[in-house]
């Protein structure tokens, strides 16, 4: 648990200043972002552009439900090493 809550706050830290939002990860190790300050795009559209265009990887919540609702979190993964989670987090700070 102690490893897990070191690499979402690496990750959190590193994404201070960003236009992101969150609430940190309780007992998981993925980390909901809500980036509703950066775009209005769906969210699956945007995992998809994201990877493409910055290299960073993250999931989209809406193909969990039977119904999606509008969503403006994308959900990343902070089980990496404290180096892929800096870049990555640089890589998303400078959208």
């Amino acid at each position: 648990a102690d490893d897990y809550r070191h690499r979402r706050d690496v990750f959190l830290n590193a994404l201070q200043g960003s236009r992101f939002t969150w609430t940190p990860s309780q007992g998981s190790f993925f980390q909901l972002l809500d980036y509703s300050a950066i775009t209005d795009e769906p969210d699956h559209v945007l995992c998809e552009r994201w990877t493409r265009e910055h290299g960073v990887a993250s999931i989209p919540l809406t193909p969990f439900y039977r119904e999606a609702p509008k969503s403006t979190y994308l959900r990343f993964c902070f089980a990496k090493s404290d180096a892929v989670l800096l870049e990555a987090a640089q890589r998303l700070c400078a959208i």
